[in-house]
């Protein structure tokens, strides 16, 4: 294939203005953008205009009042949704399309179009729960396009590798036992969610792996942690799809967290979760990540790596920090 990675992105179309200082602003995308090419993979980059999700496909995750209160709020020029999460009059557009994107992302690799799919978009999405924003996050981007293979009797597997618990994807999917839930994040931050003990509903057990670690957890952790928790239970799960939210705030030069990843470890990760489904079924979401220079960086090096290509700008790091987060792991799930 000529252009085996398409990218869902309108970074031009971008109305979800941000109040003054907020990290969560329009640049992140430009800054991950512009990881493709400097990684070398121009031509091999068929970019994407999405288009807007219906008020159907977010309510298949959402509460109507939720997407309604959205709508009403940007329609009357914006404001906040809770402490962190703001709404420009532009952001209920810019939303729908962050969702649409997403699934325009499944549409092409449902149909062959591409080997991999990058959905380029913000605002974020996995802390907005069913019926309210949170965190960044107006709609579950995620989750929506999770939803939309499940009612096609599909089997997915979301691995989120955001610094922050996605509490939100967590919440929508519990208790669906078409849907695993992997979670990587520090512990302890915001939201304050993801115990290791929250392990799936009464009809989905052990459909939920959250993998808590302490600030200053590096990369060589984190590649025994996919080698012997994560790759097994997804294994065991059997997925036909594969979604990464991919948030790159546990880079180490993020400034909203305290992780110590580099963008070879993200690309490690990604190589060890490409071969657990079959060829062109892997969607790749942004999530968080907020310093522009390790959002480029580890954009090129994901999306490198899962086309086969070497791109290491940076080393992988090491240390020993977070392992009894394996130990304990591999015990609660019987490893």
């Amino acid at each position: 294939m000529d252009q085996p990675i398409a990218v869902f992105s309108a970074a031009e179309l971008d109305e979800h203005v941000e109040p003054d200082g907020h990290p969560e602003r329009r640049g992140r995308l430009d800054a991950s953008l512009a990881g493709i090419p400097a990684a070398g993979l121009g031509d091999a980059v068929r970019q994407v205009e999405p288009r807007l999700a219906t008020h159907a496909e977010l309510e298949r995750v959402h509460a109507p009042a939720h997407v309604r209160r959205v709508e009403a709020i940007c329609a009357a020029g914006g404001g906040h949704l809770d402490a962190d999460t703001y709404a420009a009059a532009g952001s209920f557009t810019t939303a729908r399309r962050a969702a649409g994107a997403v699934l325009d992302a499944v549409d092409a690799l449902a149909n062959d179009e591409c080997d991999i799919a990058f959905a380029a978009s913000r605002p974020p999405g996995h802390h907005a729960v069913a019926d309210s924003a949170m965190g960044f996050c107006l709609f579950n981007n995620v989750a929506v396009a999770a939803a939309s293979l499940v009612d096609r009797g599909e089997r997915v597997a979301i691995v989120d590798w955001d610094v922050h618990h996605g509490n939100g994807t967590q919440d929508i999917f519990y208790d669906d036992p078409n849907v695993l839930y992997v979670s990587t994040h520090e512990s302890p931050l915001y939201p304050g969610t993801g115990r290791a003990d929250e392990t799936g509903g009464p009809n989905a057990p052990f459909s939920n792996l959250n993998l808590p670690v302490p600030r200053g957890t590096r990369g060589d952790v984190f590649r025994e942690m996919f080698d012997e928790v994560i790759v097994p239970v997804i294994e065991r799960f059997a997925p036909t799809w594969l979604i990464i939210s991919a948030g790159f705030d546990a880079h180490r030069n993020d400034p909203l967290a305290g992780l110590e990843l580099s963008s070879a470890d993200y690309g490690d990760l990604a190589l060890r979760l490409q071969r657990l489904v079959p060829a062109r079924r892997t969607l790749v979401a942004l999530e968080g990540g907020y310093d522009f220079e390790a959002l480029s960086l580890s954009t090129g090096v994901v999306l490198s790596s899962l086309v086969g290509e070497s791109y290491r700008p940076e080393a992988a790091s090491t240390g020993d920090i977070g392992r009894p987060t394996i130990v304990a792991a591999k015990q609660r799930w019987e490893i």
